[in-house]
């Protein structure tokens, strides 16, 4: 099947695992969808790892694992209900690919950096690749994180900014702005690109550079992306799908 039939129908199989399950939280997982599956299934390899920091988005990475036959559909009916292992956000030691638990503000960089590290000491291959939000930049761990990365030369670690402009509370530049991020990562020393985070050959391209020490992407993503009444609106950090609108939902994706 052509990886975009994959991906599209990848994103229906999340609306339906939201909608089942009356679980929020869809408008991350759809700004960030295209990146994991491309990373998943055209770069990553056998000893490369992957650490979601922006746990909130774990059904978009549970539906990425399943797009690639690691988990089963009757795996995700039960996702947020009990007994499950596939919770609202990740929990580890049930599958290799799943190696810490993360949260909404996931601190999952911290984690990554000290997964590269290890990586070095030990002289094993495969790189590290970590995907935070926007907003975890205004946390001070995160900043912690990027100055032991650089002070280790951790050059098996890539950083992947979603950077969808919104998050719990409003936009990110009303919380707490942070932009220029890319001035900033650039200004501690780090390798920066931004990229259009729904296009697959930029996102590919990125992902597949050679690079000296860490980097970061900045990926530019819309929140709720492919679907009409979602797209950039704050609300659907939260909200369940209704029936109506899960049938609209799936109507949109098949416009793409």
């Amino acid at each position: 099947m052509p990886f975009n039939e994959i991906l599209l129908k990848s994103k229906k199989r999340l609306l339906q695992m939201h909608f089942e399950s009356g679980v929020g939280h869809i408008g991350g997982n759809l700004s960030c969808l295209d990146i994991l599956m491309v990373l998943h299934h055209r770069i990553m390899n056998e000893p490369d790892q992957f650490i979601l920091s922006k746990g909130h988005s774990a059904g978009a990475f549970y539906i990425t694992l399943w797009s690639m036959g690691k988990l089963k559909d009757e795996d995700l009916k039960l996702f947020h209900k009990e007994p499950t292992k596939l919770s609202g956000h990740p929990a580890p030691n049930w599958r290799k690919e799943i190696i810490f638990a993360t949260g909404s503000l996931g601190h999952g960089f911290s984690l990554a950096s000290g997964l590269a590290l290890a990586k070095k000491l030990k002289n094993d291959s495969g790189r590290v690749f970590c995907l935070t939000s926007d907003g975890e930049w205004q946390e001070g761990s995160n900043w912690e994180a990027l100055i032991f990365s650089l002070h280790q030369k951790l050059e098996s670690l890539t950083l992947i900014v979603d950077a969808n402009g919104l998050q719990g509370f409003g936009s990110t530049k009303e919380v707490a702005g942070m932009d220029s991020l890319a001035e900033k990562f650039t200004s501690f020393g780090m390798t920066v690109e931004e990229i259009d985070g729904h296009d697959l050959i930029s996102i590919e391209k990125a992902l597949s550079r050679d690079q000296k020490g860490p980097r970061v992407i900045i990926a530019r993503t819309t929140k709720g992306k492919g679907v009409s009444f979602m797209e950039n609106k704050m609300e659907w950090h939260y909200r369940a799908l209704t029936e109506d609108q899960y049938q609209l939902a799936v109507q949109d994706l098949d416009k793409l």
